[in-house]
């Protein structure tokens, strides 16, 4: 094939293609020509990748043709409905369905975590036989107020936000296998609990719940939820609803699953956020406590107040 004879001879439909397609407007008649333009070109190609492929005229064609796809059948754009109802409807709705999982996981957790405190705190040579002696005393006299400004808070926040994260998915995947839930769980509860346990030993409480508090409350939130998303799912499995099978009733809660992973993403961001910067603030106890309170409060109203009107909403009551 003659390749200069080729693009000479239909050289003009290439050009008034690229012209048709930067066009901001186009009347009737001329998106019929871009539409006959672009199925004419489109063979070209097909013809020039098969007998003469040539690279540079080849990328300029494939491209010429992705252009005028993309003008023929339109560019997507963002669908800012779309993202309102998700903020104020599936999001909030999802997380109400699943509220009794997730406050029975937060309750299960709150109580495993406060017997360790106890316990650990009774029994100072439990905490020596946890992390040692040594560890224990640096632990009181510094290491657990300077892990909050060991890090710039910039680096810091996201590196929070990328392991609560992390930490938040491996419960909702594990979900359907539930113990392993249950061991992320128990982990988290042991450290808290070791560490809350020493400090509390050592007559370090206000420090240990004055750090945690402001942070904690959101960000254990934001686990328990995964935790009890995850459970959910696992239920679905078990134990169906009468009116669906198996499969449906695991696709249902999984769907559900998905729409809280995206919102945990928002909720753990602000957690990274509240604990780099509201946390080792130069602020009274008081101050950061009430601050992080106040926005796990207004998540609660989120969660379970808008989330029931959607839900009701969705039911048309």
């Amino acid at each position: 094939m003659d390749l200069d004879a080729y693009a000479a001879e239909h050289g003009a439909d290439w050009r008034r293609l690229a012209e048709l397609t930067g066009r901001r407007r186009l009347d009737p008649a001329e998106i019929d020509e871009l539409v006959t333009l672009y199925q004419r070109t489109a063979t070209h190609l097909s013809v020039l990748r098969s007998r003469a492929p040539e690279p540079a005229l080849l990328v300029r064609l494939s491209h010429l043709v992705l252009v005028a796809r993309a003008r023929i059948t339109g560019r997507p754009r963002p669908s800012w409905a779309a993202v309102r109802r998700f903020l104020l409807a599936d999001l909030p709705a999802a997380l109400y369905r699943a509220w009794p999982w997730w406050f029975g996981v937060a309750t299960g957790f709150s109580l495993l975590t406060g017997f360790l405190i106890w316990f650990v705190a009774g029994h100072p040579d439990t905490a020596a036989a946890f992390i040692g002696a040594e560890s224990a005393r640096q632990l009181v006299d510094s290491g657990f107020a300077g892990y909050y400004t060991e890090y710039a808070a910039p680096t810091f926040a996201f590196h929070l936000w990328t392991h609560n994260a992390w930490l938040a998915a491996q419960c909702l995947a594990a979900g359907v296998l539930v113990v392993p839930v249950f061991w992320l769980l128990w982990q988290n509860a042991l450290n808290i609990g070791v560490v809350g346990g020493v400090m509390v030993a050592y007559g370090r409480a206000d420090v240990f719940f004055g750090l945690i508090t402001p942070h904690g409350l959101l960000e254990l939130t934001g686990i328990h939820i995964a935790a009890g998303v995850g459970l959910r799912t696992a239920w679905a499995w078990i134990a169906p609803p009468a009116h669906l099978g198996r499969g449906q009733a695991v696709a249902e809660a999984g769907r559900a699953a998905i729409v809280v992973a995206a919102g945990l993403v928002g909720l753990f961001a602000v957690a990274a956020l509240v604990e780099a910067f509201v946390t080792p603030a130069p602020l009274p106890a008081a101050a950061r406590v009430a601050a992080g309170a106040a926005v796990w409060l207004a998540f609660g109203g989120y969660a379970l107040v808008l989330g029931r009107h959607a839900v009701r909403a969705d039911r048309g009551t």
